[in-house]
């Protein structure tokens, strides 16, 4: 168990902390005020698919009454999507004659399969209401919102009107844009900021982790051949009872509070050394992150607004607008009929060869 001290501290609100929460405050009236990227809107299915939000929602109702656990997978799918290449729905794409796809790449192994087939009910669903109008992006966008709010997090308005992409990018372009689960906090805060992502946006996306499931391949660094120092050792422990040092395709919950409830208790979790990964548990430990993982701990209404704020602020990333890219009518495939797609696939096997040495 955590120390009494540990535990109680996750109650204190202390001088710092409360800076922390103001400053918190000041940079989401900043970002709120921000303009979206130009070809999105709030309104943008409006006129052209007006029940499409309702509709992917009454789905999505009836398939986390069945299983919750669902949530998670499509709120990871829409982070795997939009930190590789932009948020093009280029993870959804299959492989193809000229290279396999972002899906076979190995931080990708382990997103859910029913993600997929989940999105590809839904897009069948908006398609046969309105037509081929809302794009696949955008679907996977709706869902993963929708996976928050309907797990108990914040509910928020997106901007909408994105283009899903012609291409999906090599397993070593989605290696090279992911955090993996042993990053540090100095690894985190670099790459997301080459996403335009701050370390208040990095403290508050890892909070996606209060929900869903992980392997324990992808911790079991921190317990064995040595326990990593960080971590409580009741906690470590335990793991280890599911997670053994031979390989294994176990899986645990990564918020040992409420696994299935989207809420704060990740970072109460953080403050207790109860954070599963590397890249969780460094966030409280480095003092760059450390009041920020404190305010969202002891505030869920301000972890909850910045969630949204930072949420929109990635689902804005390299988005493709206007006549960039396609609607397709298949998640898993270009549309055949598109001239850039034909183009596209006549590039692909003139340049496959060059591919590991552009990435």
């Amino acid at each position: 168990m955590a120390s009494s001290s540990s535990v109680s501290a996750c109650f204190i609100v202390s001088l710092v902390v409360i800076s922390s929460c103001l400053l918190i405050v000041s940079e989401a009236k900043t970002s709120a005020a921000a303009p979206i990227v130009n070809g999105l809107s709030w309104t943008f299915y409006k006129k052209s698919c007006p029940k499409a939000e309702s509709i992917i929602r009454t789905q999505l109702k009836k398939v986390f009454k069945k299983d919750i656990g669902q949530a998670a997978g499509l709120l990871r799918l829409h982070f795997h999507d939009c930190f590789v290449q932009g948020c093009d729905g280029s993870v959804l794409l299959d492989g193809s004659a000229s290279g396999p796809s972002e899906q076979e790449a190995i931080p990708n192994l382990t997103l859910r399969k029913e993600a997929f087939e989940i999105i590809d009910d839904l897009r069948e669903r908006v398609h046969k209401a309105c037509g081929r109008v809302v794009s696949c992006s955008d679907i996977v966008a709706i869902a993963a919102r929708d996976s928050v709010a309907l797990s108990g997090g914040p509910d928020y308005e997106l901007p909408l009107g994105r283009r899903d992409g012609l291409t999906f990018a090599t397993a070593q372009a989605t290696i090279d844009n992911l955090v993996p689960p042993d990053a540090n906090t100095t690894f985190i805060l670099n790459r997301l900021a080459t996403k335009n992502l701050d370390k208040t946006d990095a403290v508050a996306l890892s909070g996606g982790h209060t929900i869903g499931i992980s392997h324990c391949s992808s911790f079991t660094d921190r317990l064995y051949p040595t326990q990593d120092p960080t971590m409580d050792k009741t906690f470590a422990n335990n793991l280890k009872k599911t997670c053994p040092a031979s390989d294994t395709p176990n899986t645990v919950f990564q918020d040992i509070r409420t696994p299935n409830v989207f809420d704060n208790k990740y970072y109460v979790d953080l403050m207790n050394r109860q954070g599963l990964f590397t890249s969780d548990q460094d966030l409280y430990t480095d003092k760059r992150t450390r009041d920020i993982v404190k305010s969202f701990a002891v505030d869920e209404k301000l972890f909850f607004d910045q969630f949204a704020l930072s949420m929109i602020k990635m689902g804005q990333m390299s988005v493709l607008t206007g006549t960039l890219g396609e609607v397709r009518a298949n998640c898993s495939i270009r549309n055949p009929d598109n001239k850039s797609y034909l183009a596209s696939v006549v590039d692909d096997e003139v340049t496959d060869e060059g591919w590991s040495a552009e990435f």
